[in-house]
């Protein structure tokens, strides 16, 4: 026979107050002192998997567990406890998060309509005298009623007869727990939490000739979670996981904090391997994440990795369908560096997304910065290719010296023929090659050109051109393209 909804509601609501009742007189706390380890796994989009595993004592039956030290952005609906000695022997009844921590503010706010003391100390003689007061606000300053007048300001030192249960001085997750098994036991706190985040940074610096560099990779941490992970074990996964639209977070005191910390690591380079179709890179060793650190940590390295050098001008397909005489005078020619992420390179496993920055030795062996760029997460075997700049001493004059419609008057049945003039300069003292990279549209084709070139792609007409030191090279080419 069921019980009706309203007894059931009944039985639940007094069972919660039970343990309600227990949390309040009989609260057992766990520190950092009861850890025995923490892994931490961190994912790309400001968000963490936290695993908490601590050694406790607890009551048989019903009892309260508070357990500190937690992230102050802990998401407590991921929140989970386990028995790992006695799987099954521990449930968890009623959890509440505590993230609004004790400050001298806080403390006040939360005595408004109650009684306090004041302590005033009298100047001359030192003499102390207590005044018991009502707070009345504490919004913007503070308004107290004293016997029977109203006061603003702190006349004195407040007395506070006790700390409010719900204030603490560390984020804390309160649990009333029901325990069936042994007292002594290894638990574990596994939950997700915003406030600590990762990305990859690339340095690389080029040999003399542009055809060689030595890479090194660093994973730099971010932690603005409220807590402190130490000796942790230490996961990285790289990947766009998918999560649900964000609600808003609450924010705890701890995240008002602008102090952060640097901290450099010198690593072997971390393990990777597949998982499920993102990527886990797994520190060797233990690692502490002080709160309010940035920290970072070896990820790569290898040297003597073939590259290449390209020089790139790209055009655009506009100009193939109307007149427009000069299309650009000293035209920026784009720097290029690329390379192969192969085993056979060096390298060969898979590059979390991050910003690459690039040097180069200067006539005195001063490395000098010479331009970054970001990459996408690039598995193993795939090309890198970085933009660095534009050349200086390598520029291009280009003009279009003839253009004819030959058919067209519907929509789609245009003809069109057109020439093109592209002076290459170089003013540097060796010969330097530029890719010429032209995007054609529709039906296209090349009648005749000064320069051989191949078709990269269906729209796309390339050339390679060898530009003599302090000299310049003229490419002619033309086309004629059918809509």
């Amino acid at each position: 026979m069921h019980r009706p909804i309203s007894a059931s509601l009944l039985l639940l609501s007094l069972a919660g107050s039970a343990y309600a009742q227990v949390v309040q007189n009989d609260e057992q706390r766990s520190t950092l002192s009861d850890q025995q380890e923490v892994a931490v796994t961190i994912y790309n989009e400001n968000l963490a998997l936290i695993k908490d595993q601590r050694k406790l004592q607890l009551k048989r039956g019903a009892s309260a567990l508070a357990f500190r030290d937690v992230s102050a952005r802990m998401r407590p609906e991921t929140a989970l406890l386990r028995s790992v000695t006695a799987p099954g022997s521990l449930s968890v009844v009623e959890q509440n998060f505590n993230f609004d921590l004790l400050t001298p503010q806080k403390l006040l706010e939360k005595y408004v309509g109650r009684n306090v003391n004041i302590i005033r100390t009298n100047t001359a003689t030192g003499a102390e005298t207590t005044e018991s007061a009502q707070v009345l606000s504490a919004n913007n300053g503070v308004v107290l009623k004293i016997g029977d007048r109203i006061e603003t300001g702190l006349p004195g030192r407040i007395i506070y007869p006790d700390v409010p249960a719900n204030l603490r001085d560390r984020p804390t997750l309160v649990m009333a727990l029901d325990n069936n098994g042994a007292q002594q036991q290894d638990v574990e706190l596994s939950y997700l939490t915003g406030g600590l985040s990762w990305k990859a940074d690339y340095v690389i610096e080029l040999n003399a000739t542009d055809d060689k560099l030595d890479i090194s990779g660093w994973v730099t941490l971010g932690n603005t979670s409220g807590a402190t992970y130490r000796n942790a074990k230490l996961q990285l996964v790289a990947g766009d996981v998918h999560q649900v639209t964000q609600r808003v977070e609450v924010t705890g005191s701890s995240r008002a904090k602008s102090d952060t910390r640097l901290a450099m690591v010198a690593a072997p380079a971390m393990a990777e391997e597949s998982l499920f179709e993102y990527h886990l890179y797994t520190l060797d060793r233990p690692t502490t994440i002080a709160e309010n650190q940035t920290k970072q940590v070896a990820l790569l390295a290898a040297s003597g990795v073939l590259a290449r050098k390209e020089l790139l001008l790209t055009g655009n397909d506009y100009y193939y369908q109307s007149s427009y005489g000069d299309l650009g005078q000293k035209m920026k020619i784009g720097v290029f560096v690329e390379f192969d992420n192969k085993e056979a390179s060096q390298l060969g496993m898979p590059l979390p997304k991050g910003v690459v920055r690039v040097y180069k030795k200067d006539g005195k062996g001063n490395a000098q910065f010479i331009g970054e760029d970001s990459i996408d997460h690039t598995p193993k075997n795939e090309k890198v290719r970085l933009k660095l700049g534009d050349a200086f001493d390598v520029t291009a004059d280009k003009k279009q010296t003839d253009f004819k419609k030959l058919a067209g008057s519907g929509k789609y049945n245009y003809v069109f023929e057109s020439a093109y003039e592209l002076v290459l300069k170089n003013a540097k003292k060796e010969a330097v090659v530029v890719t010429v990279q032209e995007p054609m549209p529709g039906d296209w084709q090349v009648l005749n050109t000064s320069h051989p070139f191949t078709k990269s792609a269906s729209n796309t007409a390339v050339w390679k051109i060898t530009v003599p030191a302090e000299g310049n090279t003229k490419l002619t080419y033309r086309s004629l393209v059918k809509y």
